[in-house]
C-alpha cells in the first residue's frame, strides 16, 4: 500500500510582522495570518493542485485554519480540525493556556470545516518538549491508521517536526519554516521522506526560522 502525507506549516503570522499586535489582542496567543502569510497560503494551495490529496487536517488555531482554508478552497476539500496538531503549549511561550476561537465560531467563518470530525488526540497545558513530540507523533500515527488516502496536515513549526518524526523516526532533522512542505510516502510499512521543509512554491521565504 502506498500513501502520501504532506505536512505544512502555517503562513506568516501577524505578530511576526507587527509585534505590537500582541499587546492589544483579545487572544494574544492565537494570531491570524499577516497579508504576506495569506499569499503564502495561496501559493501552498497552488503547489498542491493535482497531488491527489483527499483529506485536509488542521490545528484549530486561527493561523492554521486560515492556511488550510486557502488550500481547501483551491482543492475543493473540507477541513478536519485536529487538536493533536495544535501549537506547542509551552509555558515559556504562553503565560496561560491559549484562548482560541470555538469550533462553532470558526465554522461560521470557514464553511469548509467538517463539524462531524472528532480529534484523535487532546493536548494538555502546560506541555514539555517530550510531551509535544509524543502528542504530535501519536496524532500522525492515528490519522494515517484511520485514513488510507493521501492527505495534508497543517500545523505549526513544532508540530511539523513532531508529526514527521512520528512517522519517519526521530533521527531526521526536520526543517519547518513558514508555509514549508514535508512530503512523506509510505511504501508497504516504511515511511520515506521525499521533501524536507521545501519552500520552492513561495515567492518570499524567511531568512531565520522562528517558532515563537
Amino acid at each position: 500500500m502506498t500513501q502520501t502525507v504532506w505536512i505544512a506549516r502555517h503562513g506568516n503570522r501577524l505578530d511576526f510582522v507587527n509585534p505590537e499586535w500582541f499587546n492589544k489582542a483579545e487572544r494574544p496567543y492565537d494570531p491570524p495570518l499577516s497579508i504576506d502569510g495569506e499569499l503564502q497560503a495561496a501559493q501552498l494551495g497552488q503547489r498542491l493542485v493535482g497531488k491527489g490529496i483527499r483529506h485536509i487536517f488542521a490545528s484549530p488555531f486561527l493561523r492554521t485554519v486560515q492556511t488550510a482554508n486557502q488550500v481547501a478552497e483551491i482543492l475543493d476539500l473540507p477541513i478536519k480540525l485536529e487538536l493533536g496538531l495544535s501549537e506547542w503549549l509551552n509555558p515559556e511561550w504562553m503565560a496561560t493556556e491559549p484562548e482560541r476561537l470555538p469550533n462553532e465560531v470558526l465554522h461560521k467563518q470557514f464553511q469548509r470545516i467538517d463539524t462531524s470530525y472528532t480529534s484523535c488526540v487532546i493536548p494538555e497545558y502546560p506541555e514539555t518538549s517530550v510531551a509535544l513530540l509524543k502528542r504530535t507523533g501519536e496524532t500522525a500515527q492515528r490519522i494515517t491508521a484511520q485514513f488510507s488516502e493521501d492527505l495534508l496536515l497543517v500545523g505549526h513549526g513544532p508540530s511539523v517536526v513532531g508529526t514527521t518524526q512520528g512517522l519517519v523516526g526521530a533521527t531526521q532533522d526536520i526543517k519547518a519554516s513558514l508555509c514549508c512542505l514535508v512530503k512523506l510516502v509510505r511504501q508497504e510499512k516504511q515511511w520515506v521522506m521525499e521533501l524536507n521543509g521545501d519552500t520552492s512554491h513561495l515567492s518570499k521565504t524567511e531568512d531565520v526560522i522562528r517558532f515563537n
